[in-house]
């Protein structure tokens, strides 16, 4: 599993900027003037940084820009001038991180972030930014990106804001590597052994197999797993750190590990791509890691329901008939929209087994909400204002994009069926809708519910704090979430 870099907070110490011989990181304002840090690394420089920050341009420079100096006089391989004020809030401090983390590839460097309000966020932000995914890559890879040591005025009060900084970084790189991994590694098996293994930190974990799910009733998650010879499970993860006795948020994600389309096949470009199908069950994961880590005050459990969607002669086929565990009938019509008779089934367990406060699910549902929203949003459906608003503002602090899309009964005609309850499909229009209101018929008049559509955001091209692939969109949001609203 891909471990983040090690990040090591220092006193403030002038001289040892003089002997550092890999890269330097000094933090200037728009305002271009220089800490006491940064004259040193100037007067090293015999006045290239002042001349840096001098220039007219410097003023029109954006938060997290970085000039770099790459033949510094003295032992430094390079310095590095990021443009950030000394009171920068999260979001552009981890956007300087960032922008470091692509400068220095793998060199070993120096923040001098003495000056800097939350140096944890721009550490976080290198964190982040430095992930790459090479467990099926042979050969030398090369050097491994270096550790960071970070200059600040208090040790022990930046050490500690960092810790659950430095939870989340394990939660997201959790997520990231596991919509990273092929379908042929990460099997139904090896993903519930992946979950099972959050034990070691104090997460109770089940592993619900075939035959107790058929015991259950979950006839529609299984018939999406039936053509193929991975078996499908569902994963219960119980984080218990509030008080005992409250109830749990809970948190369901779909996990389809490979989506051929079924007997409704897809076509063959692109298809390689669904090996991230599984994204909602990997941030749900990756949730419980960072929640179990940094000790969370709060009652969460994490469902996440595997399954491989494959033709064979076993496979459903449009035009049958399942029972869900509801017990309404669904008339399927396309075995590609297999995501939601995995959902239906693990929202009723987990609203029957386990009373929660809220369940959020998510998962990679419809190529219909990337025409709507891209690659920047995540579409958010609900049945509650007051649950909705607090994770859209947990999205917000942690500019995860997430917007709200319509939900109204008039689109369930689309989903009328004439021979079963409905059909798991209502056609292209409003599709991302209609598959929303699928699962509203799932989650009980009094649980406030989102269903979190990550189809654009699960893996996407390079974005600020990732490289091209794998995002672990929506692990900070939760966290943040749970935080906010579910911790005393």
């Amino acid at each position: 599993m891909t471990q983040p870099v090690a990040v090591e907070f220092i006193a403030a110490d002038a001289d040892l900027l003089d002997a550092a011989e890999g890269r330097i990181a000094v933090f200037v304002g728009p305002d271009g003037q220089l800490d006491m840090l940064a004259k040193r690394v100037n007067r090293n420089t015999k006045g290239a940084v002042q001349k840096a920050v001098s220039d007219e341009k410097w003023a029109k420079r954006k938060a997290g820009e970085v000039v770099t100096l790459s033949y510094p006089a003295g032992n430094a391989k390079a310095v590095d001038i990021v443009v950030l004020d000394k009171k920068a809030g999260a979001d552009d401090s981890r956007k300087a991180g960032a922008a470091l983390a692509r400068a220095r590839g793998t060199d070993p460097v120096i923040l001098a972030a003495a000056r800097l309000k939350h140096a944890e966020e721009v550490a976080l932000g290198a964190v982040l930014r430095t992930y790459t995914f090479t467990d099926h890559k042979t050969g030398d890879q090369g050097p491994v990106p270096a550790g960071l040591q970070v200059m600040v005025s208090d040790v022990d009060a930046a050490t500690a804001a960092y810790a659950p900084k430095a939870a989340l970084a394990e939660g997201v790189f959790l997520t990231r590597d596991l919509v990273s991994e092929p379908a042929n590694v990460l099997t139904t098996t090896e993903f519930a052994n992946r979950a099972a293994a959050l034990a070691d930190l104090g997460v109770e974990i089940e592993i619900l197999e075939e035959d107790k799910l058929a015991e259950l009733g979950l006839r529609a998650m299984l018939c999406v797993g039936q053509g193929s010879v991975s078996p499908s499970k569902l994963v219960v993860m119980q984080w218990k750190g509030g008080k005992e006795g409250d109830a749990p948020l809970a948190l369901v994600g779909k996990g389809v590990v490979f989506d051929t389309g079924g007997i409704s096949l897809k076509p063959a470009a692109g298809m390689e791509d669904m090996t991230m199908d599984m994204g909602g069950a990997g941030v749900v994961t990756g949730v419980m890691k960072t929640l179990a880590l940094r000790k969370a005050k709060a009652n969460v459990v994490g469902i996440i329901g595997l399954v491989e969607n494959m033709p064979s002669g076993n496979a459903t086929r449009p035009g049958d008939i399942v029972r869900t565990m509801k017990g309404d009938t669904v008339e399927i019509i396309n075995t590609d929209a297999e995501g939601r008779l995995v959902l239906c089934d693990a929202l009723w367990y987990t609203q029957e087994r386990f009373n929660p406060a809220g369940v959020i699910d998510l998962a990679t549902l419809t190529g219909a909400i990337i025409i709507g929203l891209g690659h920047e949003h995540a579409g958010v459906f609900s049945n509650n204002d007051v649950f909705c608003d607090a994770f859209l503002t947990a999205a917000r602090a942690e500019n995860e994009g997430a917007w709200r899309m319509p939900l109204a009964p008039a689109y369930d005609k689309q989903l009328a069926s004439p021979i079963a309850d409905m059909k798991n499909v209502g056609g292209r229009p409003a599709g991302s809708i209609t598959a929303a209101q699928y699962l509203l018929r799932f989650v009980k008049e009094e649980t406030p519910w989102i269903h979190l559509d990550i189809a654009g955001v699960a893996s996407r091209a390079e974005h600020i704090l990732h490289p091209k692939g794998a995002s672990g969109w929506g692990v900070m949001a939760l966290d943040r979430l749970v935080r906010d609203q579910y911790e005393g």
